[in-house]
């Protein structure tokens, strides 16, 4: 005889791509509306209604209360909040009486999840949504709103929606940045006094270290002088000093979150010569440096490099830098040396013989 093995077939639908949370459950849900309340919905579209408030239970749409108008659709909203509770999401559908070109009047659809509300439950009425709009496709949807605070479901809500809706989009990164430089600017200009205005720019002077440092660098006793701005006093103080640092340890002078001057004596060759050449480098580590000390070092900058160079320092190349790893001695030899482009000139073509013979014979 032959012993027979009970087994399982199992099938299952081969989806094409993975699924998010949100996707899933509306490829499950498979929720619709019953009959009670597609009767409300032509209700609605009819202008009967003033709100209508749409639940899921049993896995279906349903009407859970309708509201005929009352006064006008301003005064009517007080009407929608004792419908709300702080843990139960629904739909509300509230008829304003302003209607669109076809004579149908126009609705606001909130999607009402308060945060108490049971996760499921959020998602469920998210990914329904849609299904609840198309039964619905008679009327004219004027605001689509997702609310979850009872507070946002009102007149006094609806306007802060609509005032928001109607604002200017968010600045970017780079325009709020712009606009508090700007601002720094106004407040660090009204802050200092007349003896500092420069037509360059502000003019902080410099203390008497720092002057001393710049003229020992100037005699080639230094090789490096790093200034800072003392906010307090309005003065450029000396910071630190080196007498011999090449190129290759100029970039682990400068600090990464301050902005700096700094004074750099290069020697080098180039073209068979030696030089020794002064170099100013305005360091600023970007966000890291608060809008207005990068305000502050960017308008003295050039006053300071004028007052260096009242007390022998001769300055052949300004750099502004706001990232230390690029400072190498290559890119202090290509900023003090840049590439020079040849332009050769271009010659007219000859005229090819046959034109010219041709005419010579006329």
């Amino acid at each position: 005889s032959i012993e027979h093995t009970p087994f399982i077939v199992i099938s299952w639908e081969e989806v094409p791509y993975p699924l998010s949370s949100r996707q899933a459950m509306a490829h499950q849900t498979g929720i619709q509306a019953d009959e009670d309340l597609k009767s409300a919905i032509k209700n609605a579209l009819r202008g009967d209604l003033r709100v209508l408030k749409v639940a899921i239970r049993n896995e279906q749409l349903v009407k859970d209360v309708t509201l005929e108008p009352q006064r006008g659709w301003e005064e009517d909203f007080e009407l929608v909040q004792p419908l709300l509770q702080d843990n139960s999401a629904c739909y509300i559908l509230y008829r304003l009486d302003e209607k669109d070109n076809q004579g149908n009047y126009k609705w606001i659809f909130f999607s009402f999840t308060p945060n108490d509300a049971p996760v499921r439950d959020k998602m469920l009425y998210s990914a329904t949504k849609a299904t609840l709009k198309k039964e619905f496709s008679g009327g004219a949807f004027k605001d689509d709103i997702n609310a979850t605070e009872k507070n946002e479901v009102s007149f006094k809500g609806y306007q802060k929606h609509i005032t928001a809706a109607e604002a200017p989009p968010p600045l970017t990164i780079k325009e709020k940045e712009l606009m508090e430089v700007n601002e720094a600017e106004k407040q660090v200009m009204s802050g200092t006094t007349s003896r500092h205005s420069h037509m360059k720019g502000m003019s902080f002077p410099l203390m008497e270290k720092a002057v001393n440092a710049l003229v020992e660098l100037s005699k080639g006793k230094l090789t490096y002088v790093q200034l800072a701005i003392d906010k307090e006093t309005e003065t450029i103080i000396l910071s630190k000093t080196e007498s011999s640092i090449g190129a290759a340890d100029l970039g682990g002078q400068i600090p990464d979150d301050e902005a700096r001057y700094h004074f750099f004596l290069y020697k080098h060759h180039h073209e068979g010569d030696y030089l020794e050449s002064i170099v100013f480098i305005y360091s600023c580590a970007g966000y890291k440096v608060s809008v207005k000390d990068r305000m502050l070092y960017s308008t003295c900058k050039n006053t300071t490099i004028d007052q260096a160079g009242d007390n022998g320092v001769e300055v052949v190349k300004k750099i502004e830098v706001d990232d230390t790893d690029i400072i190498n001695e290559d890119f202090l030899y290509s900023e003090v040396h840049p590439k020079k482009t040849i332009v050769r000139p271009k010659f007219p073509k000859p005229k090819p013989p046959g034109r010219a013979a041709s005419n010579g014979r006329r």
